[in-house]
């Protein structure tokens, strides 16, 4: 075995990590170890929504509809990718969230790998509790 091979299966590593498979995130010594890009296996449940938005993004974004139907969130236009293959393509200061219109899966490409975008469960306890009091 070399360690700088690494082989798996994106269904069950993406549940290991909120669905990351490769980025700076990873263990130095992991092959999966990156900081030039990162890469996601996302499965979202119909109605699943990102928890907030990300602001002042520093990378560059690719997402590939896998299977699905799936919205992408722009400043002033949503993008729906609906048939397979579909992806859409956003580059640096692009804000940007989704929503799972459909049971979903979609592969996420981003460059570079940098850290401080992950929402933190305390952060997704208050959206929801914010949401929760103006329902």
């Amino acid at each position: 075995m070399n360690d700088s091979v690494y082989v798996g299966n994106a269904g069950k590593d993406a549940a290991l990590d909120r669905g990351w498979l490769l980025g700076h995130f990873k263990d130095a010594d992991d092959p999966r170890h990156s900081e030039a890009v990162e890469i996601k296996w996302g499965v979202h449940p119909r109605a699943d929504r990102r928890s907030q938005w990300v602001r002042g993004e520093e990378r560059t974004a690719l997402l590939v509809l896998i299977s699905g139907r799936f919205r992408v969130e722009l400043p002033g236009r949503d993008v729906l990718l609906e048939e397979q293959g579909d992806y859409v393509v956003w580059g640096r200061g692009v804000d940007h969230s989704w929503f799972a219109e459909e049971e979903s899966v979609v592969l996420t490409v981003r460059w570079p790998s940098v850290p401080g975008y992950a929402v933190t469960e305390q952060e997704q306890e208050q959206e929801q509790e914010q949401e929760r009091g103006l329902a």
